[in-house]
């Protein structure tokens, strides 16, 4: 790696890696006794009213914790579900029957207008609304029927990392409560992240390689497409590149003619039906000479030059969670070595009020 010890302390970007370094034990916090006792309790009073239909409503890194919650309530739950755009009801002030709707804001701060604003009307109009916040004592948090925390205690840096997974668990956990799970498969995951965070010189050598990169694409499919938006929004915010994401399947569609070797490509191929389903994106990157960084399971990394390899014996749900690790880091490095301080972006705050 490029940072020394005491660089990596004292230096550019110290705040985002002690939160990135941080993600283990936050994890243990939703997943001892306190946290367990939070997302019981949320998912006891959500069990009273039964949904028919699940919307979720949230910005930037949060929108992704929520698309992953969609993949979650849509494949496990049976449940269809959507994504909230929440200028219909400030902008337009649209007024939706939302009765036997579940309704889920999702925000680190839980400051955002717009959000407050969606979850006061989706309530108003017979919605069970349910915030998930970093800070009980938000807005957001107020708004809501039913708040869950997720513990994740202060974040420092601009990019968020800690509160972006730590809502992946809990929304996972909460989710499995509601349809009778107790939450142990996701015991290990503290650990085996500690694993994955160890890879950090694999990840700062990528850095490295894509140092002068002006544009990359991030590709992912199912449970992993969220973790491919995340990582775009983290390297574009980070390094001020310009990443796109796609699903694998959209990215057959059209964009792959933008791809070419001075176009790096991140993919997610874990364990599982959305890894498997990326299989058929392999040949048309080697068609094209695609520069390939690859996080998943060790049959999918293999394929390619570069990459970083999963645990085995991760619940395809849960992977999200370990998936985005060697992406947070990639951001950290690449900015760095660039010449920037991820910890405090040009032009970003920690806070964003859109209306």
């Amino acid at each position: 790696m490029d940072m020394s010890e005491d660089s990596a302390t004292t230096g550019p970007g110290r705040l985002m890696a002690a939160e990135i370094a941080e993600q283990p034990a936050v994890w243990e916090r939703l997943l001892g006794i306190e946290g367990r006792a939070r997302i019981h309790d949320a998912a006891d009073l959500l069990a009273k009213r039964p949904p028919r239909f699940v919307l979720l409503v949230a910005r930037g890194t949060s929108d992704h914790a929520a698309l992953y919650a969609k993949y979650v309530v849509e494949i496990l739950h049976g449940l269809p579900a959507g994504l909230v755009s929440p200028s219909t009801m400030t902008a337009y002030r649209a007024r939706p029957d939302l009765r036997e709707v579940l309704v889920i804001a999702v925000s680190q701060s839980g400051g955002s207008p717009d959000l407050v604003t969606t979850m006061e009307v989706a309530r108003a109009r017979g919605a069970l609304t349910l915030a998930v916040t970093n800070n009980a004592s938000s807005p957001l948090a107020q708004s809501a029927d039913v708040h869950l925390d997720v513990l994740a205690g202060p974040e420092l840096a601009v990019a968020a990392t800690k509160s972006y997974t730590a809502q992946l668990l809990a929304l996972s956990l909460l989710l499995e409560r509601l349809r009778g799970g107790d939450g142990g498969a996701a015991a290990a995951l503290p650990e085996l992240a500690v694993q994955v965070l160890a890879k950090d010189d694999q990840v700062a050598a990528a850095a490295q390689r894509y140092r002068f990169a002006q544009r990359l694409v991030t590709t992912g499919r199912g449970y992993s497409y969220p973790t491919a938006r995340e990582a775009a929004l983290k390297l574009m915010e980070t390094s001020y590149l310009s990443a796109q994401a796609f699903s694998g399947a959209d990215l057959l569609h059209g964009p792959l003619a933008m791809i070419d070797p001075q176009v790096p490509v991140l993919a997610v191929m874990a364990a599982g039906a959305g890894g498997d389903a990326m299989r058929a994106v392999v040949p048309r990157l080697r068609e094209v000479r695609a520069d390939v960084f690859c996080v998943g399971s060790a049959e999918h990394v293999t394929q390619f030059q570069h990459g970083v390899t999963l645990p085995d014996g991760v619940r395809e749900d849960l992977s999200p969670l370990l998936e985005i690790l060697p992406f947070q880091q990639l951001a950290l490095h690449l900015a760095v070595a660039r010449g920037e301080d991820p910890d405090a972006p040009r032009g970003l705050r920690k806070v964003t009020e859109t209306l």
